[in-house]
């Protein structure tokens, strides 16, 4: 078998039993066949939800099934079928869920109801799971049952996707880890229905998982991992953390005689990174793909601006909500404390200790009353400035970056510039404030420290060029995109923006984080930034 197989596989057992989870056939968990609007092989859809098949928000294949929760009434909204199960075998079910608007949540079912996914995560994936053990040869249900919760408005859209095991799938049960076999050792405190863990990969993607315990009991889980970077993160969905309000809970996740994560104590959600295996021969940094650049070879100036807009022009948006999915994976902190912690532009210290952390997922905005709160997507590139949003420049991530929710709004849409006098300072010295006299402009701008600048440089630079169809257009939009933008479609930005820009980009050259960060928007939309990968086209052009 491969390994990739076995990942299905997890060892999940209560203490004192070694059963692994062994296969059930699940018709269709998959959702890729469908008749209408039904899945083939789900039981009838009862009236409380309707169902349609999602090609743009899917897990993994080419379908999910899009749900619309559309009642209160909860004996009325299940989704299920039929297995057959072996007595004294162990079976491991899961599906992955998506929220939109966390008004309810869903149930796992299997043989009776088990548990929930968590309302809270909105716009991204999360896996839920029950290990099943049969007392007799049987058949029994599994699927979904959807509950309103706080905030319901009485019609909700959640999808569905990957319910395992798939019968469409051939995975045989497992007789062995052939690469590293990590344990977690679990005792939950009264509320065990409250906990659950995931270790995620490098790229973000959840590949081990727990939850549905019961209280106050011990449990010892096992995943087969192979070389790579990890990140460990146990959540509560209550906020309490395990311990010691409400029983002693705890946790330890050990490689054969090393501890790679423990703890007890905390709120919603604490997150440790790990690595297994030999780190000493690092992958290749990333390079642009062969031939990208080939048509504006021997061109300067304007004319070298529209052929890299012809270049880099028609991206595949994926949407403002698949941001979030693309900071899980590339706007983690492997450069400065290399905590596997979303990198903050606005709070990032890159010569000391950060004033406060966010863990990727669980802290994003949400609500904000002061710096450390919570983290939000930044139009470094206001989006007021381009009306509203507009697609595809509302989703479009290379302009978009992680920062703390609070600065940001105090950022608002006022232009990038170099301050005078500051009237507000964050924690890792971003300044907002009257402009000095040496950029030529007088009005209020936001500085983000030295660190940074080029990185936004080579932004707007990249917006000149991908917009460059539609970017003369915007100057009147506001008083800032006034200030910054001159009316035309070659030179774009006033001349004490094109100044200060083409300083910014010369005094913070492009970094290891831009490069894997340009790489990374290439695989999630197919487009790169002609500035990250070539500086030299800036003193070309401009």
């Amino acid at each position: 078998m491969s390994h990739g197989t076995y990942k299905k596989c997890i060892l999940a057992s209560a203490v004192l039993s070694a059963a692994l989870p062994c296969l059930a056939a699940v018709d269709n968990g998959d959702f890729e066949n469908w008749a209408g609007n039904t899945p083939n092989n789900w039981s009838t859809i009862d009236s409380g939800i309707t169902l349609s098949p999602s090609s743009s928000i899917v897990n993994s294949g080419s379908l999910a099934a899009k749900v619309e929760v559309n009642t209160a009434s909860q004996s009325n909204t299940d989704l299920l079928q039929q297995v057959t199960v072996e007595a004294g075998q162990s079976y491991l079910f899961s599906s992955w869920v998506y929220h939109t608007e966390g008004g309810v949540k869903a149930r796992l079912i299997a043989d009776g109801y088990q548990g929930y996914s968590n309302p809270a995560l909105l716009n991204q994936w999360q896996q839920i799971s029950y290990t099943y053990t049969a007392s007799s040869n049987t058949t029994i249900s599994v699927g979904l049952r959807f509950y309103d919760v706080s905030g319901f408005d009485g019609s909700e859209t959640v999808y569905v996707d990957n319910f395992t095991p798939n019968a469409t799938g051939s995975t045989p049960t497992p007789t062995g880890c052939a690469d590293n076999t990590v344990s977690l050792a679990l005792t939950t405190d009264n509320y065990g229905e409250e906990t659950s863990w995931q270790i995620t990969n490098a790229q973000g993607t959840p590949v081990a998982s727990g939850g549905s315990y019961s209280g106050n009991n011990s449990y010892t889980e096992q995943a087969c991992l192979v070389d790579g970077d990890y990140t460990f993160s146990i959540f509560d969905s209550y906020g309490d953390g395990i311990c010691c309000s409400f029983g002693n809970g705890s946790y330890a996740l050990t490689f054969e005689q090393t501890q790679l994560a423990s703890g007890s104590s905390f709120q919603t959600s604490e997150a440790t990174p790990f690595t297994l295996g030999d780190d000493t021969n690092p992958e290749t940094p990333p390079t642009e793909p062969s031939g990208y650049y080939v048509t504006v070879q021997g061109l300067t100036g304007y004319a070298l601006k529209t052929a890299l807009y012809n270049i880099v022009k028609d991206h595949n948006s994926q949407g403002y909500s698949a941001i979030w999915s693309f900071y899980d994976i590339a706007a983690r902190d492997k450069y400065f404390e290399n905590d596997n912690s979303i990198l903050d532009r606005y709070a990032e210290n890159p010569t000391g200790q950060d004033s406060y952390n966010y863990i990727a997922v669980a802290d994003q905005c949400g609500t904000y009353r002061g710096e450390g709160d919570c983290y939000n997507r930044e139009h470094s590139f206001p989006k007021s400035w381009f009306g509203g949003t507009n697609e595809p420049m509302n989703s479009d991530v290379h302009h978009i970056f992680a920062t703390d929710g609070y600065v940001n709004s105090k950022r608002s849409n006022y232009p990038f510039g170099e301050v005078g006098s500051a009237s507000y300072t964050s924690s890792n010295g971003s300044k907002l404030g009257s402009a000095a006299s040496s950029i030529n402009y007088s009005g209020t701008v936001f500085e983000p420290i030295d660190e940074f600048k080029g990185d936004f440089a080579r932004a707007y630079f990249y917006m000149a060029t991908r917009y460059e169809n539609v970017i003369g257009s915007w100057q009147n939009n506001t008083t800032a995109s006034n200030a910054v933008l001159n009316g035309t479609s070659n030179q774009v930005f006033e001349n004490w923006v094109v100044t200060m820009l083409i300083n910014w980009h010369n005094d913070d050259p492009v970094s290891q984080l831009e490069l894997d960060r340009n790489q990374a928007a290439y695989e999630h939309q197919g487009n790169r930034n002609p500035y990250i990968d070539h500086p030299e086209f800036v003193e070309m052009i401009w």
